[in-house]
C-alpha cells in the first residue's frame, strides 16, 4: 500500500490534474483510503469510505484546485 501512495505522490502535476477529471477522480478517493490505511488512521478510513459514497460529485473540483495550488490532493493525513 505504501508503494501505491509513493507512486501517486511522485506523479507529475499534469498527470495528477488529469486524474482529477470527473470519473477518473475515483483514483484519488482510493488513494485517500489507501493512504489512511497505511498510516492506521481510522478517522481517515471512515472519511474516505464516506467520500466514496457521497463525495464523488463535487470532490473532483476540490482535487483540481488543490493540485493546482499545492501540488497534491487535500487530505487529513
Amino acid at each position: 500500500m505504501k508503494k501505491f501512495v509513493k507512486v501517486m505522490d511522485g506523479l507529475p502535476l499534469i498527470v495528477k490534474f488529469i486524474l482529477a477529471i470527473p470519473f477518473l477522480d475515483i483514483i484519488w478517493v482510493i488513494y485517500r483510503l489507501v493512504k489512511s490505511l497505511s498510516k492506521d488512521n481510522m478517522l481517515g478510513v471512515v472519511l474516505a469510505i464516506v467520500l466514496i459514497i457521497v463525495g464523488i460529485p463535487f470532490l473532483w473540483l476540490v482535487d483540481m484546485i488543490f493540485i493546482v495550488l499545492k501540488g497534491q490532493v487535500l487530505w487529513i493525513d
